[in-house]
Formats: structure tokens, sequence, C-alpha cells
């Protein structure tokens, strides 16, 4: 669909003054809550507090994406990690209920590895795994939070996350971005849909849909 020109200008330019005007006012004000859970994480986790993951981004180009730990780093007797679900520690659990694991992504939206508002950035090495219509997803920066994730999160299927994502790159807008700032306060009161049924994370997506590549 063919965007309206207010909303080509807000993604072209608008969106990343927003980004800025929001995050880096956030980040400070939140950096005595990320010192006192780095403090929490290293004591009952280990150092370091946070992790990098490599994520797909804009395009598709890689970027480290940042968060507080969650889990553990115990591994069995061959030396391989445990199951997530083994390593997922009450904090980490507390952490993603709260969304506070995701709070030093503040700093990849200042970077500009990330917007506010977005699909979700995966692993990097699902973008080779994408359909060409699940790679549209990949036409705006991802975000820390988005229409998918007001609209299910980890409880829908890769499917069902990947339409969403779509949906919302053909009708972005500030409008759009408001709403789901607005609509993701609420659910960070009232959460649910933190892990997939049965799963202490999301499963691994191996690629999926009638025109996969």
């Amino acid at each position: 669909m063919s965007p309206q020109p207010s909303s080509w200008f807000y993604a072209r330019t608008g969106k990343r003054c927003f980004d800025l005007a929001i995050a880096v006012p956030l980040l400070a004000f939140s950096l005595p809550v990320l010192g006192g859970i780095a403090l929490v994480v290293t004591v009952t986790m280990g150092w370091p507090p946070w992790f990098r993951q490599l994520r797909g981004g804009l395009a598709g180009q890689p970027f480290w994406l940042l968060k507080f730990r969650s889990m553990t780093s115990a591994v069995d007797a061959q030396g391989k990690l445990l199951p997530d679900a083994q390593r997922l520690t009450r904090l980490g659990q507390w952490l993603r209920k709260t969304s506070l694991d995701e709070l030093p992504q503040l700093w990849n939206v200042i970077r500009g590895d990330m917007s506010l508002v977005g699909p979700r950035p995966l692993l990097h090495r699902y973008v080779e795994r994408y359909s060409p219509t699940q790679a549209r997803r990949l036409d705006v920066r991802p975000g820390i939070t988005g229409w998918s994730q007001i609209n299910g999160r980890n409880a829908l299927s890769w499917e069902e996350k990947f339409e969403l994502d779509v949906w919302y790159v053909d009708h972005l807008c500030w409008r759009l971005d408001l709403t789901i700032l607005a609509a993701t306060v609420g659910r960070l009161m009232r959460p649910r849909g933190i892990s997939a049924d049965g799963e202490a994370t999301m499963k691994e997506f191996m690629g999926t849909g009638p025109d996969k590549r």
C-alpha cells in the first residue's frame, strides 16, 4: 500500500526525532534503576549483568542487542548449556515479566540500531529464513515494543507474529506508534504472553510460509 505523505515523512525523519526525544531523557532518568538491576543481577548470576546478542536490524543488517541477563550460564557434564527452563532464574522471570530486562535497549535506540516502536529484532541467523513477505518486517527499524508485542507477544505463533509485523510496516504512522506505546504501558501493568505455551522462551524459527525462500 502507498503511504500518505505525512506517514512517509514520519517514517523517514519524524520517527527518528521522536525516538531520540523520548529515549535520551528516559535513559538518563533510568540510570539509577539500571544501576540497581545491574548490581542485583551481578550478585545473583555473576558478571557481566547484561548480554549482547546479534540481531537482524533495518534491511537485515546485524547489530548487537543489549539486555539484562535472565539466565545463568550453567552447563551439563559435556560443557553444553542447559535448557533455557533450567537456566532461567526467579529474578530473570521477574525481569522478563516486568520487561525491565529490555531497558538497556534504550541505548540501542539512541545509537540508531532500533526504534521505540517496531517489529521485535530477532536473531540475525533468522534473516535468511524469512519468506519475501516476512522479510518486509526488515523495512523499518526494529523496536523495543511493537504491534505484535501488544497483540499476544510470545503467545503468538511465528506466522501470527510476522503477519502483525508486516501489517505494522504497511500502516506505520505517528498515531499508530502512540497507540502502541500507550498500550504497552497497559500491558506492563497486566503482563501476559511472556513466553510460548509450555516453553521458557520462544522456539527457534526455522522458516515457514508458502513463499519460503
